[in-house]
């Protein structure tokens, strides 16, 4: 009896204490929101700043809050990627042009004429793999260089800034840009609540939003954009002689871009239009080609520039320092698998070369955390490096083994070093002088988590962009800022984002303002806010032209333009037109209102190429329109043909009208005609012979331009 009285107290005393934890536990899930914990309850002292030796110095491995963080970010999407999810692949060969010897010791820039294998990926960041490839996006330019020494990946983007400073700002970053977790809404877009109310609270990334509202973030092909390291790097010589540098793709064919109305057309029309662009054009034999370039810093030049070179928001001009060509890259075969080769393959910005070095940009020593966290989740284990795109072509040695997916069979009984019973000829004990030498340099104490205060520059180097543009461009951004800002619900958002544009340029906030049914921009509120810092810097040029995409001089290779016919159609000026075209390494298509053939004025077939819906203006560069009195009035009384020009003109690309063909001009009352005022673009031409070959130059020349931004009337054409 006695027991089974205790038996029940120490049964009511463990229900008691299981309650009581329970309570506990209950309390502490609905603790103050106010306090940012990890995951096993220790309060986060801040958010915002890895641990570092110093304010300037590398991030610390013992940083468990920013590991426990990225580790969980690195491993929240199986199997594609969190980030770069969709993209495109080549191979191809990057030839050394200027010696670097100077500068670094790494073999695959000493030689002039040596060629090194590559592997190139093109991506966007937000969408999953099915989305679509012209969104408004910043796009992934990464490298993958098979050297004799291992393999060397330059990893950075079309942009050559960023939107937060420190790693640790990264998956909130992302969290906050990708759709919104309550309904996965919007797919492969920026323009929704939280993301613009991210980032109208973190001041840092004004820059990168100046570069992806402009039509950077709209290219018009992966040809025809420039691509960054984004961060600082080091190269360092044979006598460990150290430059920091960044790192610039310059593409052969010039910069260009989309208008946002064509892009968000291509997106549905064909939302593989940059993937079959890129395809297309190696398997034509067009290679893509761009030319490396080095921005060097001596060590000891660093401090001059006026600002912190270790800032991922910031660049440097090239005004201020110069860039380098020192070798070209050239595209020149598909992948044979997309699975296998592109879908697998592997980057890393920690994969570098002797002679290639890190510098303390506190978002790169993230990153070099991340990514094999990434590879290892994405890729089933740690022998990703074993795929057949991610090998390298020299001969690699160690005495790791075994895992998920190991493919090499390692022969005999040692896997450790030291050892007595293999050769044992690994056994190093001070480094010797060959392989990888990190850099030396002197860490500056104490440990620290907190930002350098050469950071809390957020505005200067935005406003340097935005004055950078031309007046059309400045428009673009003006007009991105509206439709992104239009799309956020919540009116505060909205107003502090343009409180934060105040303090690049008061015009631009205020423009901005205008149609989104708020106060006008106050520069005072948000400096008022928690976390603004500004502290401007002062450079010594107030705008670059490199930072301009409305530049001309790179011809019309690759173009493609349409040509407008119908039953009836004069082909005379038409075939000296093509022939012009394809010198100048232009192609161009026959667009009619069915497949098969039309019949011309003087009794041939022309063949059809694509009809007028099934592929729209916006799949071509220019519009040819040729003469012939039958062809024109059909194409005056065709809605699709109508649309089809009227689209291009809206879009500002060159179009052709020749002999009769003005009168489609003429219906849609977007062009004079012959005599009348000249429009910006419109090539307008009699059928004479002798005449030919003059507008063929023309209009060459017309479309050498890209856009014509100056064209009249283009906000009241009706397509």
């Amino acid at each position: 009896m006695a027991q089974s009285k205790q038996d029940a107290q120490r049964k009511s005393k463990a229900t008691e204490v299981a309650l009581a934890k329970q309570k506990q536990l209950e309390s502490f899930s609905q603790g103050p929101e106010n306090l940012l914990t990890t995951n096993q309850g220790v309060v986060i002292p801040d958010n915002h700043n890895s641990l570092k030796a110093g304010v300037r110095g590398p991030t610390l491995l013992e940083d468990f809050i920013l590991r426990e963080k990225i580790t969980h970010f690195d491993h929240e999407r199986i199997p594609e990627r969190v980030v770069h999810a969709r993209g495109a692949g080549a191979h191809g060969y990057f030839e050394l042009t200027k010696s670097m010897g100077e500068y670094t010791r790494a073999d695959f820039l000493q030689e002039v004429g040596t060629r090194t294998p590559v592997f190139t990926r093109f991506s966007t960041v937000v969408g999953s793999r099915g989305s679509s490839d012209t969104v408004r996006d910043v796009r992934g330019f990464a490298v993958k260089f098979y050297t004799r020494e291992g393999n060397y990946d330059l990893v950075g983007n079309n942009i050559p800034v960023f939107f937060v400073q420190d790693a640790m700002k990264f998956p909130d970053l992302v969290h906050a840009l990708k759709p919104e977790p309550q309904h996965e809404m919007p797919q492969a877009a920026s323009a929704h609540d939280t993301f613009w109310d991210f980032a109208s609270l973190m001041p840092e990334t004004t820059h990168m939003l100046m570069w992806v509202m402009s039509d950077r973030a709209i290219p018009r092909s992966f040809r025809m954009m420039e691509g960054f390291g984004v961060h600082t790097f080091r190269l360092v010589n044979a006598k460990g002689v150290s430059h920091f540098v960044k790192f610039h793709w310059k593409p052969k064919l010039g910069k260009h871009g989309l208008v946002w109305d064509e892009a968000q057309k291509i997106a549905g029309k064909d939302p593989d239009f940059h993937r079959r662009d890129l395809w297309e054009c190696i398997d034509q034999g067009n290679f893509p080609e761009w030319e490396l370039g080095l921005q060097l810093i001596p060590e000891d030049k660093a401090e001059s520039l006026g600002f912190d070179f270790l800032d991922p928001t910031k660049l440097i001009p090239e005004e201020m320092v110069p860039v380098l060509t020192v070798g070209r890259l050239v595209l020149n075969r598909n992948p044979d698998n997309f699975f296998s080769e592109t879908e697998q393959v592997a980057f890393h910005p920690g994969h570098v070369v002797p002679g290639i070095d890190f510098s303390n940009d506190p978002l790169l020593q993230g990153r070099l955390f991340s990514y094999t966290d990434t590879q290892l989740s994405r890729l089933g284990g740690p022998n990703f490096h074993e795929i057949p795109i991610n090998r390298g072509v020299c001969p690699f040695h160690n005495f790791q083994r075994d895992g998920m997916h190991r493919m090499l069979v390692n022969k005999g009984q040692v896997s450790y070093e030291p050892n007595s019973l293999a050769s044992g000829a690994e056994f190093r004990v001070d480094g010797g002088q060959q392989g990888f030498q990190s850099f030396t340099e002197a860490i500056e104490p104490p440990k620290i988590r907190r930002r350098s205060p050469s950071f809390d520059d957020h505005f200067s180097q935005a406003s340097f962009f935005w004055n950078s543009q031309s007046p059309a461009e400045k428009e673009h951004i003006i007009a991105a800022f509206q439709f992104e800002l239009s799309k956020v619900q919540v009116p505060a958002v909205r107003q502090r984002v343009v409180d934060n544009l105040a303090h690049v340029d008061s015009k631009l906030a205020r423009k901005v303002a205008e149609s989104l049914g708020i106060a006008a921009p106050d520069a005072k509120a948000a400096a008022g806010r928690a976390g603004f810092r500004e502290k401007r810097s002062k450079l010594p040029i107030e705008a670059s032209p490199a930072l301009s995409m409305d530049v001309n001089g790179h011809g019309i290779a690759t173009r493609k333009v349409a040509v407008l016919v119908a039953n009836g159609v004069e082909i005379g000026a038409l075939r000296v037109i093509q022939q012009a075209l394809q010198e100048a390494g232009a192609s161009s298509r026959i667009v009619a209102a069915h497949l098969g053939f039309v019949a011309t004025s003087s009794g041939q077939q022309l063949a059809v190429d694509h009809t007028l819906e099934n592929m729209p203006s916006v799949m071509f560069d220019a519009v040819l329109v040729p003469g012939g009195a039958a062809s024109a009035q059909a194409l005056t009384r065709n809605g699709d043909a109508v649309h089809f020009a009227l689209e291009a003109y809206k879009h500002c690309k060159t179009i052709c009208v020749i002999g009769e063909g003005v009168q489609l001009l003429r219906t849609l009352g977007i062009g004079a005609g012959e005599g009348g005022p000249a429009v910006p673009g419109v090539v307008i031409g009699k059928n004479d012979p002798p005449l030919r070959a003059q507008l063929a130059q023309e209009f060459i020349a017309a479309m050498a331009r890209h856009r014509h931004w100056t064209r009249p009337n283009v906000e009241a054409v009706p397509a």
